[in-house]
């Protein structure tokens, strides 16, 4: 297994990396959030995990343990391949996903194109008690969650209702709560997020 790679992004979209090592160039498949992780980096050390098919021999990159541990779990419900993992990872972070496993969320689910609620019920069948087991403090993992996806989620419809573009917003007001760890206030959010986007 490719544990992970060390060395420099020649090229970059929100789903794949290509990063230069030793003079090889590796395409990385990732998630949005990942990408919003590592978008203004050169040298990195990205976290891997390689997929061996008949037809291809295919790398997924996260930018932490906890990313790449979900990510495997979600690989072990039936149904659910490393599109579909890759796709509930970049509609969601780590902690918004564990808590809508948690809290058996099937509405959190559905917000991510292409998630049905009968994908969302048999993840959450499957993996509710993996996560609480894995989780530890419960309540803070839900409680911090669920405050942040209220507040990413009133700040993404008020931009995207003054007419920008829902990708977009979504990474600006990701990387801005990434940031600012202190608690913003939606106001804080959506004028910081306009200071960015104009």
């Amino acid at each position: 297994m490719i544990a992970y790679i060390k060395g420099t992004i020649t090229e970059k979209s929100p789903t794949y990396l290509i990063v230069e090592a030793n003079g090889i160039g590796y395409q990385i498949h990732i998630s949005l959030n990942t990408y919003i992780h590592y978008e203004n980096m050169t040298d990195i050390k990205i976290l891997t995990w390689l997929q061996i098919r008949e037809d291809a021999h295919v790398l997924f990159g996260f930018s932490n343990e906890a990313e790449r541990s979900l990510f495997l779990l979600l690989l072990s419900v039936s149904g659910v391949g490393t599109n579909t993992a890759r796709l509930l990872l970049s509609g969601m972070n780590v902690d918004e996903l564990k808590s809508a496993i948690i809290q058996e969320d099937v509405n959190t689910f559905s917000k991510v194109k292409g998630i049905g609620p009968k994908t969302a019920k048999r993840i959450i069948v499957e993996l509710k008690d993996k996560v609480m087991k894995e989780s530890g403090d419960l309540n803070s993992v839900i409680i911090s969650s669920t405050k942040d996806n209220t507040l990413r989620e009133e700040a993404l419809s008020a931009l995207v209702a003054l007419g920008f573009n829902r990708i977009a917003v979504q990474k600006t007001v990701n990387a801005i709560m990434k940031e600012n760890n202190t608690s913003l206030s939606v106001e804080e959010l959506i004028k910081k997020s306009l200071r960015l986007l104009s």
